[in-house]
């Protein structure tokens, strides 16, 4: 998955961006190939992580 981005930038700038990107990545292919909708998976995982944070900050 880190050659796609590297043939579309060149590089990752940080270890952590480029960890990011293999997680968002890894997310859609998954949702893709267990015929999910790509956005509805996506917007999911997003509240999951709003909500975890909200527990941790309370």
């Amino acid at each position: 998955m880190a050659k796609v981005k590297q043939k579309i930038s060149g590089c990752f700038r940080s270890l952590i961006g480029a960890d990011n990107f293999c997680l968002i990545r890894n997310l859609l292919v998954t949702a893709k190939k267990n015929n999910k909708n790509i956005f509805d998976v996506s917007q999911q995982a997003l509240q999951e992580i709003i909500s975890l944070d909200a527990l941790l900050i309370n």
